[in-house]
């Protein structure tokens, strides 16, 4: 509904001055936004899988993830805007937690947090499992994240150029990015061009999973130091035994991640009904571009555990309450990738109840992944006010062709990961939305005029077994 009320002004606004055309002077100027504008939004995000990227490709990917921000729209004068947009986010996650699979002493140690008999089984060491959470630090996380955005309006409100530039933050990585983009509007205001770019310069503080930290600390003799001294290491056959060496692993010397991004789009009101719009973009990725705490496990190599023999048979599905695979890496990838997606948006007004939007995407990167993304929105107008609309989005995407699947890749490859994002997979999406609008700002909060209220249900179904739900809230206020 934001959307659609973002039209109706630009019509209206494209429709006044197109009245003025003729005049070599504006004779009056509206300002481009008349009072503060505050934005609140806040998500919930849950999720389930089977493809731990941490765990190698397999394992539980339970997440949930509480989000808010909050947008301040604020006018400076007649033709500049200052926006600033704070937010936080707040997870819990299975699959992260499980860094260090391991529990209390040594490199683990203590019971079972669930309520079957295991509870009362002899932990005569240190264990873990793919398919549940570990108590370790990994386990949650706060990321805070900062905009600000300036924009100027000419003075026949035609060019709009804006600068901006944004800060993030969390426990193993930090962001900092700037960016600035321009605006054309011609053809009274019927058509418009823009280009913008962006630029951002991040920064991970490594973290490695607990098998392979200990060995890039300690070196070959690793299990007689730090957090694996005493504790027992045991093979596929559930035998102690001292010769689990990683030796394929090594610490990352380059730790920087920079991003630059050009985008070019047109939109074109092309009748009373419909508006279209097309777009590309530009993206250049370098520097350390793979995860530092995603395993890898390679087919070549001897498989080694830690925890309780009697599970290894049943590794690989949630049976397994008490033992965990040591890696043999963590994945790598190339130290640059470029992405190019392009596609456009049509939207068709109907009638005075019924529209339409829709959306289409390609992409392509020098990985080896192309994929192509629809969306289609219908909002409905029950009234003045009110207005819902469900939605529906499909998405495909081939494989990379540096992904294999747990225990696929061999350890004489350059480039490897088992992280499932990066496999080939279908997956819908269903949606519902009920939006509030008060142009006139009726209901008010103190000395905030209520101008809108968004209310959103999303469904998400992959085909690797990935499921997600997501709720989002949103209500826009006005000072008065």
């Amino acid at each position: 509904m934001k959307n659609k009320l973002k039209y109706i002004f630009f019509f209206f606004g494209a429709c006044a001055f197109a009245q003025e055309s003729d005049s070599t002077e504006v004779a009056y100027k509206k300002r481009v936004l008349e009072s503060t504008e505050i934005d609140f939004l806040a998500s919930y995000y849950k999720q389930d899988g089977v493809h731990s990227s941490v765990s190698g490709g397999m394992g539980s990917e339970k997440l949930t993830d509480l989000a808010s921000n909050i947008v301040v729209a604020i006018p400076l004068n007649d033709d500049d805007v200052l926006t600033v947009d704070m937010g936080l986010s707040a997870y819990t996650s299975a699959s992260s937690s499980n860094i260090n699979p391991f529990n209390a002493t040594g490199a683990s140690g203590g019971g079972d947090d669930d309520d079957d008999d295991d509870d009362d089984r002899a932990n005569t060491g240190p264990y873990g499992t793919p398919w549940q959470a570990s108590s370790g630090a990994s386990a949650q996380d706060v990321l805070g994240t900062a905009v600000i955005n300036y924009s100027h309006s000419s003075d026949d409100r035609n060019l709009i150029w804006n600068a901006d530039v944004s800060f993030s933050n969390e426990y193993d990585y930090t962001s900092f990015g700037f960016g600035g983009g321009i605006s054309k509007l011609f053809n009274n205001k019927n058509s418009e061009v823009s280009i913008k770019g962006n630029v951002y310069l991040d920064q991970w503080r490594p973290i490695y999973p607990t098998e392979l930290h200990e060995y890039g600390v300690y070196g070959n003799n690793f299990q007689n130091q730090g957090y694996f001294q005493g504790v027992d290491i045991i093979d596929q056959n559930g035998l102690t035994s001292n010769s689990y060496l990683p030796s394929s692993f090594e610490q990352w010397k380059t730790t920087n991640r920079n991003s630059y991004a050009a985008s070019f789009g047109f939109s074109q009101v092309a009748t009373k009904k419909m508006q279209f719009s097309i777009f590309f973009d530009l993206l250049q990725q370098e520097g350390m571009l793979s995860t530092p705490y995603h395993r890898v496990y390679f087919a070549d190599k001897a498989n080694y555990y830690i925890g309780q023999a009697q599970y290894i048979p049943v590794y690989e599905s949630s049976q397994n309450k008490g033992v965990y695979q040591l890696a043999d890496d963590i994945e790598r990838l190339p130290g640059t990738r470029f992405k190019l997606p392009f596609g456009g948006r049509l939207n068709y007004y109907l009638n005075e109840r019924f529209s339409l939007r829709t959306y289409y995407r390609y992409y392509w990167d020098d990985w080896g992944i192309t994929s192509h993304t629809a969306s289609l929105e219908l909002p409905i107008k029950l009234s003045d006010k009110f207005t819902v609309f469900p939605m529906y989005r499909y998405y495909v995407q081939n494989q990379s062709k540096y992904f294999a699947p747990y225990e696929t890749h061999l350890s004489t490859e350059k480039f490897y990961t088992s992280d499932y994002d990066l496999s080939s997979f279908s997956a819908n999406q269903y949606g519902f939305g009920v939006s509030y609008t008060d142009i006139f700002m009726g209901s008010r909060i103190w000395k905030l005029g209520i101008k809108n209220i968004d209310l959103r249900y999303n469904h998400y179904n992959r085909s690797d077994g990935l499921k997600s739900n997501i709720v989002s809230f949103g209500i826009k206020f006005v000072m008065q």
